[in-house]
């Protein structure tokens, strides 16, 4: 039987630690790795057009499936290339170990070509970035990797030199067990008693829920029922906790709506569950706040707080439900779904009046009828900036919908990248990129990537030939806009050059038939859709102190715009509701 070498060592590794794709782009330094995974039946090398793209997907397939997954880039310039998709795999916490190749070994710190220090680069958006510099080392260090990434919940890097990747691997090389999955966590008993007490003496209580409340959803709802509590939610708690939620007063921060600002206001207690909401102008300063989080690092780097509790939410919960006193007084939480409820009614009627006629079509129309035409599992990855908005608004969560974007690093481009990671996962589950013009075209290469291995990604472009959220940080500056328009072609002709199903939508009577050809067409397809550069979006609060480092306008252009099916849900949960 021939030696291994270290490539197939390593790579046989990664199949124990349970990945299944290797997205990256080939390149010299690489193909001991490629060689190895070509020959590895487990295992499949994942050919994209940009190594960005591979790890924007890693990332969002590690979102759906919650494993370890993997990308690689080439020495230099090929690595270089991963390192914006794994600032967003970082920050939004899914376990990716990325291989960085590098030069030949003997010529790193000489100045070589495409010489770069990938070990060090990486260290802002990994837990774990490190060189392997002898075949000997690659076995425990990539373990090492492995764990971190997965026990931490973020991005390792491995550095490999080509030449070391193609020597023999060490003989009778030990075989470690490797973690896999993540332990939960339970707060301390003393921390359990302090919440308790702080519950039980608050008249008033909020939960604020980020997506530390994954796998929480009974407990929470249990728990709300018990306290009477209202529940907001922010951008990335909005698919775990908002569906078959009676408690629910929508969403707070620059993308709000609803009541969930003026909960966490007046209330006695704060609650922040399984959330790093970053914007702490729009906290409270003047309530108690107790946080709950798996992630100690997050606990009070956003508000003040008067508990810090370290844990799993739904350990958390569990603990708490039978301990705490039950609440007889609705009054407060039935005052907040008032709010809630006229919010939307308020905000509905301007997106409802005369919509379907309205040209360049409404961004928020859009957003509804795929909502209304989309499968009830479909996996949407949607594009920062005005995407964000239509989303967080029309897009309805039941539980098994996943709605997955740049929310905590804020990157452009990163719609499509994630859908490809995203449908990779399933072929036969629906997948739907909300792209705006500006994020598709700037990775649109990797449409190729769709038709190349035939995903059936359905891309729904926006497309306002803008830039549109620069446009209102422009704004929201006093400035003119400039270098904000896109002269863009006819995307849909340009998908059919591909060898895609195309479609250019510019009425509204149009959309909903070339969204259903699209969902019924087996391959990928693009819906590119003309919509009105002047719809914009404000949140139901605003202050100097909200406008800094966001886009946000009183402009009178702008449109409050609508909520989609929620306020159906609202309305319902008013039935239970005395007249106030």
């Amino acid at each position: 039987m021939a030696k291994q070498n270290v490539a197939e060592q390593f790579v046989d590794i990664l199949v124990r630690a349970g990945v299944e794709r290797l997205y990256g782009v080939v390149g010299d330094s690489l193909n001991p790795v490629v060689d190895a995974v070509r020959r590895n039946s487990a295992i499949d090398w994942v050919h994209v057009r940009h190594e960005e793209t591979a790890a924007f997907a890693a990332g969002a397939e590690a979102q759906i499936t919650g494993k370890l997954t993997a990308c690689a880039g080439s020495c230099g310039p090929g690595n270089l290339h991963l390192i914006n998709g794994l600032y967003d795999a970082h920050r939004s916490m899914a376990p990716v170990l990325a291989l960085a190749s590098q030069i030949p070994s003997s010529e790193i710190g000489l100045g070589y070509f495409q010489e770069t220090h990938p070990d060090r680069l990486f260290q802002e958006c990994s837990h774990y970035s490190e060189l392997i510099s002898s075949p000997k080392q690659m076995p425990r260090l990539l373990q090492t990797a492995i764990q971190h990434a997965v026990g931490r919940s973020g991005v390792s890097v491995v550095s490999l030199p080509g030449d070391i990747a193609a020597e023999p691997a060490p003989e009778k090389a030990v075989e470690t067990a490797l973690v896999t999955s993540r332990p939960t966590v339970r707060p301390g008993d003393a921390e359990i008693d302090e919440l308790v007490r702080l519950i039980d003496a608050a008249d008033k209580v909020t939960l604020f829920c980020g997506s530390g409340t994954a796998g929480a959803h009974a407990e929470v709802m249990e728990f709300a029922e018990k306290i009477k509590s209202p529940i907001g939610h922010a951008l990335r708690g909005k698919e775990w906790i908002q569906y078959d939620n009676r408690f629910d007063v929508g969403m707070s921060g620059l993308l709000g709506y609803g009541a969930a600002y003026e909960a966490t206001h007046e209330c006695d207690l704060l609650i922040l569950l399984g959330t790093d909401f970053p914007y702490n102008a729009f906290l409270p300063d003047d309530v108690k706040i107790a946080q709950v989080d798996v992630r100690p690092e997050h606990l009070g780097r956003r508000s003040k707080l008067d508990l810090a509790v370290w844990g799993d939410v739904r350990e958390t919960l569990r603990c708490l439900i039978p301990r705490v006193r039950e609440k007889k007084n609705r009054r407060f939480l039935d005052k907040m779904l008032k709010k809630h409820a006229d919010a939307l009614e308020g905000v509905v009627k301007a997106y409802t009046r005369k919509v379907e006629k309205h040209v360049p079509i409404h961004p928020e129309y859009v957003a509804s009828v795929l909502d209304e035409l989309a499968d009830e599992d479909t996996v949407f990855t949607v594009d920062t900036g005005m995407c964000n908005v239509w989303a967080a608004r029309y897009i309805t969560p039941n539980g098994r919908r996943r709605v997955i974007g740049s929310f905590s690093h804020g990157s452009m481009a990163n719609a499509l990248p994630m859908a490809i990671g995203a449908q990779f996962t399933d072929r036969d589950r629906q997948v739907v990129s909300m792209s705006g013009d500006g994020g598709f075209s700037m990775l649109m290469g990797d449409f190729l990537t769709l038709v190349q291995y035939d995903l059936p990604v359905k891309v729904v472009l926006f497309n306002n030939s803008s830039l549109g959220m620069v446009e209102l940080e422009m704004l929201v500056a006093g400035l003119p806009s400039h270098g904000t328009t896109n002269k863009n072609p006819d995307f849909a002709a340009v998908a059919r050059a591909c060898g895609a199903h195309g479609v250019r939508v510019e009425k509204p009577k149009d959309l909903p038939g070339a969204l259903k050809s699209a969902f019924k067409h087996k391959g990928p397809a693009l819906v590119d859709i003309v919509t009105d550069p002047n719809a914009l979006s404000i949140p139901p609060k605003i202050s100097a102190e909200m406008v800094t480092g966001f886009a946000l306008s009183a402009s009178k252009i702008v449109l409050d715009g609508g909520v989609g099916r929620m306020v159906q849900m609202a309305r319902s949960n008013l039935r239970n509701v005395p007249r106030l």
